[in-house]
């Protein structure tokens, strides 16, 4: 854009050598008239003044025809020598024979009395017309010859009217030559008017030129983003008029581009801190602007999607047109997670970006994250589908005995206490159940109370642990007694036994005592009901940098690895059947999640199907001072 041109292609030099021109062919068509003219009037001039007066062609006609030829030429050379012309011009008197009579060339007396061999003089003796000639020679240069004939004043017939004629010849050397001097006067202005016309000329263009140079100037500036400038204004004619219009201009424009910028900055401010992902495209369906969130939602970069067609981009090529996106904005619902490898579920609304003349330029998509949504949705109906299903069953169940009973079971001694005691367990498994509910929904919520105390750990541990070795001796002394006495579903002919591997160090942590004792009482039931007869549950309590690691490991069933991150979810069993006819809710670890996480820590399994599972607790901890740092003394 601001390449040098070069003075010959400027048009400082086209204008400049328009006004040359101009004043050559000026020059030019002036000097050839006024030449011409010049030269057509000395000419004019110079053949009246060398004219022969009327009384001395009447004095030679006298002369010729007098009978004396002496005394006659004697009289008509001094008769010549008498005429104006006679220093100027050579005048030859010639009488109707063609003998010369006089000369007033004193060189040229010896042709007196002999035959003129002029072809012109006998031409006008024979038809009496003046003759008017022009001849170049090398030695005399330009000659004018002038014959006009003499005629007998007293004749009245044409035929012997003509007696003589005269002859003038001059020189024509001094016209030519001054009109060779007055046009190379004319040449010599021409060529000064001429350098400065082109001076002149050159002054004018550049002074035509210069606000142009400047507005262009200008202009390069403002395409480049400086409006900083401002065209001098030389005068109020219209290239001042347009250095005003230019100025106004680049100020309109500046306004303008800080507008335009401004509102590009709050769009890429709005764009870059929403929380919804923003893609817009051409009328082609080509992504032209996408936010950053998009970019995170379809973890990709912003080079590798630009220009890219949104239908690809989007993965619904297979399914949807952009046609389709067009004419039906309706919202679609895409889950990403097998293309990311983690769950992404996107809602999508597209809109047109449409001008006022209703010319279609773009689409616009909005992308809403709806993960957590359609998780919570999800849960919730089977939530609702497990709770229905959960309390179907014992409902069912006790429907069953209950009409039994009442179909006359009752009155057996012998079956109706077993289907009492039936109906009593279901009964308990269901208060059980919307107890458990209750406090999901009481944590859920919030208003689940937490009474933090700070425990020795490895002391409480080891109670709980106790608790159920009791349970064990007292189970298979139970057992041992009658084996055919209904015992506790989860000891019911089993034999266990616990591995303790416990530090001997006191750990002081801060939780609320009777729900870590819940939770470890869910983790230890589910042992004991997934240990194979004669299984070694083991038990490991242990201290990190900020945290204890709390650990209990069966040998039982094991967890499938594609159901690892669902045993904390409500309703979930690994083995459903033998999980409610052994008495469980399915919300015993979904609890137990709820419970160590409000208490700052972590929960997590790690199984392998067939092998047994390890529960892992992580609590938060902080060792005290050896003489025990704030406690206050009882």
């Amino acid at each position: 854009m601001n390449k040098k041109i070069k003075f010959f292609q400027s048009i400082n030099f086209k204008i400049a050598l328009v006004f040359i021109l101009l004043l050559l062919v000026t020059v030019e068509i002036i000097g050839a008239y006024f030449v011409k003219s010049l030269e057509q009037q000395n000419i004019d001039t110079f053949k009246t003044s060398i004219n022969l007066d009327p009384y001395l062609q009447d004095k030679l006609a006298t002369d010729l025809m007098r009978t004396d030829t002496d005394d006659a030429n004697g009289s008509m050379k001094s008769t010549i020598s008498q005429a104006d012309i006679a220093n100027t011009a050579t005048i030859v008197v010639v009488d109707a024979k063609g003998t010369v009579r006089a000369n007033s060339n004193v060189n040229a007396q010896g042709d007196v009395g002999t035959k003129s061999a002029n072809n012109n003089i006998k031409n006008v003796l024979y038809n009496g017309q003046i003759f008017e000639g022009y001849e170049y020679a090398s030695n005399t240069g330009s000659m004018y010859t002038r014959i006009i004939p003499i005629k007998n004043p007293s004749a009245t017939g044409e035929g012997n009217a003509v007696i003589g004629a005269v002859s003038v010849t001059a020189s024509m050397e001094t016209v030519y030559h001054n009109i060779n001097q007055i046009v190379r006067i004319f040449l010599i202005a021409s060529l000064v008017a001429g350098m400065l016309g082109v001076i002149i000329s050159i002054v004018i263009s550049r002074a035509i030129t210069r606000p142009i140079e400047e507005m262009k100037k200008q202009a390069i500036r403002m395409a480049r983003g400086d409006y900083s400038g401002q065209v001098r204004i030389y005068g109020q004619d219209e290239l001042g008029q347009l250095a005003v219009a230019v100025n106004n201009l680049s100020v309109r424009v500046e306004e303008a581009q800080e507008a335009s910028e401004a509102e590009r900055r709050r769009l890429d401010s709005v764009l870059a801190h929403m929380t919804d992902g923003v893609i817009a495209t051409d009328r082609r369906g080509n992504v032209i602007i996408i936010n950053e969130t998009a970019l995170d939602f379809l973890n990709t970069k912003n080079e590798d999607v630009i220009g890219v067609s949104i239908l690809r981009l989007l993965n619904i090529e297979k399914d949807y047109t952009l046609r389709d996106l067009l004419e039906n904005q309706k919202e679609l619902l895409l889950d990403f997670s097998q293309q990311l490898n983690h769950e992404l579920i996107l809602r999508v609304d597209f809109s047109l970006i449409q001008r006022e003349t209703g010319f279609i330029s773009g689409l616009v998509a909005v992308l809403h994250d709806v993960t957590e949504q359609q998780k919570d949705e999800r849960e919730r109906r089977e939530f609702v589908s497990n709770v229905s299903h959960e309390l179907r069953t014992p409902l069912t169940s006790m429907r069953s005995y209950i009409e039994a009973l009442s179909d006359g079971a009752w009155q057996d001694p012998e079956i109706a206490p077993q289907f009492l005691k039936v109906t009593q367990d279901e009964t308990d498994r269901m208060i059980r159940m919307i107890n458990d509910l209750l406090s999901l929904s009481r944590m859920d919520s919030g208003t689940s109370k937490i009474e933090l105390e700070y425990v020795n750990l490895n002391e409480f541990f080891n109670y709980i642990l106790d608790r159920f070795d009791m349970m064990l001796k007292t189970d298979n002394e139970q057992a041992g007694k009658d084996n055919n006495q209904s015992l506790p579903a989860h000891a019911t002919h089993k034999q266990y036994s616990i591995r303790r591997e416990i530090t001997k160090r006191d750990l002081w942590v801060e939780i609320d005592q009777d729900k870590f004792m819940q939770v470890i009482d869910n983790i230890m039931n589910n042992a004991i009901k997934y240990s194979p007869d004669g299984g070694v549950i083991s038990a490991r309590l242990l201290e990190t940098h900020n945290h204890v690691i709390l650990s209990i490991s069966d040998q039982g069933l094991g967890i499938p690895r594609q159901d690892i991150n669902k045993v904390f979810d409500r309703f979930y069993r690994v083995d459903k059947a033998r999980s409610r006819q052994q008495g469980g809710t399915g919300l015993g670890l979904a609890i137990s999640k709820e419970v160590i996480e409000a208490l700052g820590g972590r929960i997590w399994v790690d199984s392998q199907e067939g092998k047994g599972s390890t529960f892992y607790i992580s609590l938060p901890y902080q060792p005290l001072d050896e003489d025990g740092g704030d406690w206050d003394e009882a």
